[in-house]
């Protein structure tokens, strides 16, 4: 493992930090600061992704003809790195970007890619993806979302949840079932949607945190083209795997206080017997976060120096996750709890480290079930990391429309 930049990534790294201090000054001069999910943030937003798309910062490692940057893994992870300093990053474009226009480019046609790519490389455009369903829980190949044949058009009819940012987007990939009368991985078939179409509509859910980013995603009677479609006719399991690898990747961590700012707390905090970071329990989970911490930075040193080496990290990425996930969780707990009374506040201007604790206590919850829950990634680790044997699925020969229901 090497802890430091090559001559070749240092020389990256001032380069992107110059062209950062220079472009961010200059869009916060504009744009000010916007509040989240707002017309004005999403326009800040748009044109901050403009900006670095037209010096090639926008998508670093895809080819330059397309919009990118035509640069290599470990150059965007370190314009990544110099972005988060700087403060200038948006999340509108995470899954699109991410998950759904590299799905796009391995499986489209020309033409598609072409309207496509590029719009979304500038921020014009904004995509998300249509997986998750009620019935389905974890399981993503128990969809119910139909999509019956008719001429050169597909009628769908069906209902997702936990699409995030579903009522902003522009367009979405969908993975439906095609064919009920195969086992339920082999039935599936993926295409790409216009979310403006009246056929689809969209019902954001009001979270306890007090987000709506995650909504309810109704197709009545939705017609698409089959040039709409992405992969073979059945084949959409094996599209859909390229997509969750790239979303393992993106929703790799974790965003929120850490072990540093709830010991700030504590020392600020009074307990029974004194400021609070003197309680001998508080101190020894201190340590297990500590610890965690330091694990979770030298794996992603892994990833990092897999990547300078040209390598590919593989399925060990799913670690991170979980462990930044659960940690996210119990830290926030301990902190509201060591509050007191104030825990139950939850405005930033009155409550402690500006409710800070609060809102990650609402938010970890969900990042456990985001990219896939801990139990999946758990599988992932046990069976293409560990080696250890699969889970026993008795459905696996079995037609989905055979499956029981439970009704």
């Amino acid at each position: 493992m090497d802890f430091n930049d090559s001559p070749e990534e240092a020389a990256y790294r001032e380069k992107a930090r110059a062209w950062l201090a220079e472009n961010a000054a200059a869009h916060r001069a504009k744009w000010g600061e916007p509040k989240a999910n707002t017309p004005e943030h999403m326009a800040a937003a748009k044109d901050w992704q403009a900006t670095k798309a037209s010096a090639g910062y926008a998508c670093i490692t895809w080819p330059a003809a397309i919009g990118g940057g035509g640069g290599t893994p470990i150059q965007s992870v370190i314009f990544g790195q110099e972005e988060t300093k700087a403060g200038v990053g948006y999340g509108y474009f995470t899954i699109g970007l991410g998950m759904c226009v590299p799905t796009v480019m391995a499986f489209a046609d020309g033409e598609t890619k072409k309207r496509f790519v590029g719009p979304a490389v500038r921020g014009e455009e904004i995509w998300c993806q249509l997986f998750s369903e009620p019935a389905g829980g974890s399981d993503v190949a128990a969809l119910r979302t139909r999509a019956v044949r008719d001429g050169d058009d597909w009628v769908i009819n069906g209902q997702k949840v936990w699409t995030t940012g579903a009522h902003y987007c522009d367009y979405g990939i969908l993975l439906v079932r095609t064919d009920p009368d195969v086992p339920k991985h082999k039935g599936l078939t993926m295409f790409w949607v216009d979310m403006k179409d009246p056929a689809v509509e969209c019902r954001p859910i009001h979270q306890m945190s007090g987000g709506r980013e995650f909504n309810e995603v109704y197709f009545t009677d939705l017609r698409v083209k089959d040039s709409q479609r992405l992969g073979e006719v059945g084949q959409g399991w094996q599209v859909a795997l390229v997509t969750l690898m790239n979303e393992r990747l993106a929703v790799g961590g974790s965003a929120g206080p850490n072990y540093r700012e709830v010991m700030k707390l504590a020392r600020d905090l009074s307990g029974v017997t004194g400021p609070a970071v003197k309680d001998q329990a508080f101190r020894e989970k201190l340590a297990d976060w500590y610890v965690q911490s330091e694990g979770l930075k030298f794996t992603r040193f892994r990833t990092m120096t897999a990547l300078s080496r040209g390598q590919t990290p593989g399925p060990e990425s799913s670690i991170g996750k979980i462990i930044s996930a659960n940690q996210l969780q119990e830290l926030a707990n301990t902190a509201v709890e060591m509050e007191d009374q104030y825990g139950i506040l939850s405005d930033p201007e009155v409550a402690p480290a500006e409710a800070a604790f609060q809102q990650s206590l609402m938010w970890a919850p969900g990042l456990r079930i985001a990219g896939g829950t801990d139990e999946i990634l758990k599988n992932i680790i046990a069976e293409r990391v560990l080696g250890l044997p699969g889970d026993v699925r008795v459905d696996k020969d079995v037609a989905f429309k055979d499956m029981p229901t439970g009704r």
